[in-house]
């Protein structure tokens, strides 16, 4: 079992390090890889990153108005989920494979 005093010493700092490290996480993800659902869910790991710290600050500043802002960004994250599977579906029922490449292809 931790210690309460351990739990006390997690400062603001730590929650910031920990979101910069899951936003730089994802970044390499989009910037690197080329499979729609890597590129997702790298998208989802940077969104996460950005909930961390908007909760982390509206905890430390005893403003709840942060907490609410994690409820949009939720809701974005859905929408881009929903959006974005429904192109790897369309890119798979024509192509057989889901790969950003082939998203210039859908035009026609």
């Amino acid at each position: 079992m931790l210690e309460t005093s351990f739990l006390n010493n997690i400062g603001l700092e730590h929650y910031l390090v920990l979101s910069a490290v899951l936003f730089s996480l994802g970044m390499a993800g989009v910037l690197l890889r080329r499979n729609l659902i890597v590129l997702m869910m790298s998208i989802e790991l940077m969104l996460n990153a950005i909930n961390i710290s908007f909760v982390a600050f509206s905890k430390f500043n005893n403003n709840p108005e942060g907490q609410v802002m994690v409820f949009f960004v939720m809701t974005i994250a859905a929408a881009e989920a929903a959006v974005g599977l429904a192109l790897a579906v369309s890119i798979f029922k024509r192509f057989k494979e889901v790969n950003i490449r082939f998203f210039e292809h859908l035009k026609g």
